[in-house]
């Protein structure tokens, strides 16, 4: 998703001071004419590259560029008044060209919802998804895409037909203050994951962007950083998971990121745009930039960025306006570049339907029975995305029987905690916590009004539930001892624009579970935060759960999975440390006081061995391994068979709920050469999401990407499978594997599409 928003305005970067309230009333998109024709452009019966064409011979030079260029949705007094034709309050607008049936881009961040600028908090109430890596977390495609079709949906409705969604960099550094946004550290299931939630995003004719292109891995410094690694690393890390979800999603459009890479911004890094993204992977859509990540006209535009975002608001220039007209005239950047530019922004709204499917208005509300329906389908996300790390002598589900039940921190009385920056969504019924700092910018902190508290209490009417802040850790304890079962809410804001310092929980909660541990065995963690989480409590707590930041309907979510009312059938699509200095990083690149210091980050250390493959590497023992998960029932493994026709390796096996219960279980299957060198012993090829009851078997097939069978050849310019003997292993996560095979590859030479 995009970063759109305030996120400048922390860094000062051209604000001078707070924003007030507006009042506009945002326009209406104007109606796209029927064909004429004089228009045949708009004959829906066309590809999009014909049609785009057609459309591009018909502008004139002004209309081109007026299609490459954006306008900030909120005004920055006194610096910035927002285009009057755009959403209040909104990521952006680019304004269309009504003579000839092209609509303006309405733009709305981002990937769990349809945001609000923190102008005009809580302007527009919607029904937020659980945070990207929860999504992940579900390792479930279809889901993922059913989300992503309702945050889509709730988008046009309100007026936008550009979603800066589909967030996909990789966790190579645990403090960072997105991860929350992404799909996790795996280039496979990342790309998996994101594209399908993009597929439903794009269902509803509205443009989603995949973002941020490249290596954006830590918010400290994001806008002056260097993130340095070799050609061959990069693709067959973040660059591979760029490549499969944009091959599996067609996103219409990339957004480039703030930092460089290789010294060079993303956002005019021609290795970056040009060649990896448009030559070698053929990408039709256009690349917008990030707000505030464009630094020239001419240069930009000659490397491959084709539309400037916010260019007044946040850029120190509007680059692609009187600049790039300037760079056109003295012939610094071709007609033929400029013509590529307009073009691939006029194809992504044919290919979209944002031409043929104009939109209706743009409403400050939705009816309450949408609002209602949405919130079952994030409570569908949340509950598949939490994570049970850890359930000794059975703890959970909860005892139906329990009559007293401490219920301890993270404002869970209330509600539940969401992730803050550009991203932020703002809940149907406001905020459970008021008060909370910081109040703008990245913030404000929002609970969304999902009280696991009331959720629990609701299936326990008999019951005495108590609930304590947990700010003293001895009246927390003294509440606990006095309970059948305790629960710990504890919590970790984690927001764009800010890196988390430690991985310890804040606020002194490490003590109050240490306390409430202490004087109940029968303790359980609830933890909702945005990523990973050092555990110095782990061993003296019966259960923790890890529900992430679970969106609108979390404390529903969470209730039903700890009473076992659902299965717990969440999986981590990241590893969690045991300590800071198992990372190739132990200390965090850059200071946080010294924002706009240049500073380079070496992520050779690693290279492509990024989160389970760094551990694996160095036989690094994680706190608990990527692919980890418990369920409330049992399932077994067998039959593993893996045949080998050319590049293509087909997997199959047989899984078994040998439990009691239905449940869901996530069969991994990891692949790697018996002679070694790859950048570590072996990589997840594939993964399903299965659903059993009891004592029911399902067979599962699965194809193995010849890209993850391969490494990059630099000189040949594309993928290398090496000839030999190749372990196929399937396993409940990346550290727990059930069974091996083997099978043998012949040396196989392959393009950058892997083919």
């Amino acid at each position: 998703m995009q970063r759109t928003t305030w996120k400048s305005l922390t860094l000062a970067l051209m604000i001078g001071a707070a924003i007030p309230a507006l009042t506009t009333a945002p326009a209406l998109a104007q109606a796209v004419p029927a064909a004429k024709p004089a228009q045949p452009w708009l004959n829906a019966k066309l590809d999009a590259d014909k049609r785009a064409d057609l459309a591009l011979a018909a502008m004139t030079s002004d209309e081109k560029f007026t299609v490459i260029f954006g306008y900030f949705g909120a005004d920055m007094k006194p610096k910035y008044d927002r285009h009057p034709d755009s959403r209040d309050a909104s990521a952006g607008y680019i304004a269309g060209v009504p003579r000839l049936g092209i609509p303006g881009q309405w733009q709305t961040d981002a990937g769990v919802g349809v945001a609000t600028q923190g102008t005009r908090q809580g302007l527009r109430e919607r029904t937020a998804l659980p945070a990207g890596i929860a999504t992940a977390a579900t390792w479930n495609p279809e889901l993922a895409q059913q989300g992503g079709a309702m945050i889509g949906k709730e988008a046009r409705d309100s007026g936008f037909n550009v979603q800066l969604a589909g967030g996909i960099n990789l966790m190579r550094e645990p403090r960072n203050g997105r991860n929350f946004e992404y799909g996790g550290e795996d280039p496979w299931l990342a790309g998996v994951m994101v594209a399908a939630q993009i597929r439903g995003i794009q269902s509803n004719h509205i443009v989603s962007t995949i973002k941020h292109y490249a290596l954006n891995g830590q918010e400290t410094g994001r806008f002056f950083h260097s993130t340095n690694i070799s050609d061959a690393a990069a693709r067959t890390s973040d660059l591979l998971a760029f490549q499969f979800a944009i091959e599996q999603s067609d996103p219409h459009s990339v957004m480039c990121a703030y930092n460089r890479v290789n010294s060079v911004y993303a956002c005019e890094n021609d290795w970056l745009l040009n060649t990896v993204l448009k030559k070698d992977w053929g990408y039709k859509g256009y690349v917008m930039s990030d707000w505030g990540a464009d630094h020239s006209s001419a240069k930009a535009a000659n490397a491959g960025l084709d539309q400037q975002s916010a260019g007044e608001a946040f850029d120190k220039q509007p680059w692609f306006g009187a600049p790039l007209k300037a760079d056109l005239a003295a012939g610094r950047v071709s007609q033929a570049r400029i013509d590529d530019m307009a073009r691939r922004v006029l194809r992504a709204l044919f290919a979209s339907g944002a031409v043929d499917h104009p939109l209706a208005g743009a409403p400050d509300s939705l009816p309450a029975t949408t609002l209602a329906a949405h919130a079952k389908i994030t409570q569908a996300d949340a509950e598949e995305g939490i994570v049970l790390l850890k359930n000794d002598s059975g703890l959970l589900p909860l005892a139906k029987t329990a009559k007293t039940i401490a219920v301890i921190g993270g404002h869970a009385d209330v509600g539940v905690l969401s992730g803050g920056g550009s991203s932020q969504v703002y809940p149907a019924g406001g905020r459970a916590v008021q008060g909370l700092e910081p109040a703008t910018w990245p913030g404000p902190m929002i609970y969304y009004p999902s009280s696991p508290l009331k959720a629990l209490a609701k299936r326990y009417p008999g019951a005495k539930v108590v609930y304590d802040d947990g700010t003293d850790p001895a009246r927390a304890a003294k509440l606990a001892a006095e309970s059948e079962l305790a629960l710990v809410f504890a919590d970790q804001w984690t927001t764009e624009s800010w890196d988390v310092a430690t991985l310890d929980l804040p606020k002194n909660q490490d003590a109050t579970i240490e306390a409430v541990a202490a004087a109940n065995k029968k303790t359980v963690v609830v933890l909702i935060t945005g990523g990973p989480v050092l555990m110095p409590w782990l061993d003296k707590v019966g259960a923790v759960v890890e529900a992430w930041f679970p969106g609108t309907a979390g404390g529903e979510a969470i209730a039903r999975v700890l009473t076992g009312e659902v299965d717990a059938t969440g999986r981590l699509p990241v590893s969690f440390p045991k300590s800071v200095a198992d990372l190739p990083r132990p200390k965090l690149d850059g200071d946080p006081k010294k924002p706009e210091e240049l500073f380079d980050i070496d992520y050779d250390i690693e290279g492509a061995a990024v989160g389970y493959k760094w551990y694996d590497a160095k036989k690094i023992e994680p706190l608990f391994a990527f692919g980890h998960g418990l369920s409330y029932t049992t399932f077994a493994y067998s039959n593993l068979k893996a045949s080998a026709a050319g590049d293509k390796v087909t997997v199959s096996f047989d899984v078994k709920n040998t439990g009691a219960r239905a449940g869901k279980d996530v069969p991994q299957v990891y692949v790697g050469p018996k002679a070694g060198g790859w950048e570590a012993p072996k990589r997840l090829a594939g993964f399903k999401k299965v659903s059993l009851a009891p004592g029911a078997t399902q067979r599962v097939s699965l194809t193995v990407d010849p890209r993850l069978l391969a490494t990059w050849d630099g000189k040949a310019h594309g993928w290398s499978i090496a000839a030999g003997a190749y372990d196929v292993s399937l396993g409940a996560s990346s550290r727990v594997i059930a069974s091996t095979v083997e099978v043998t590859l012949a040396a196989k030479a392959l393009s950058v599409a892997g083919k």
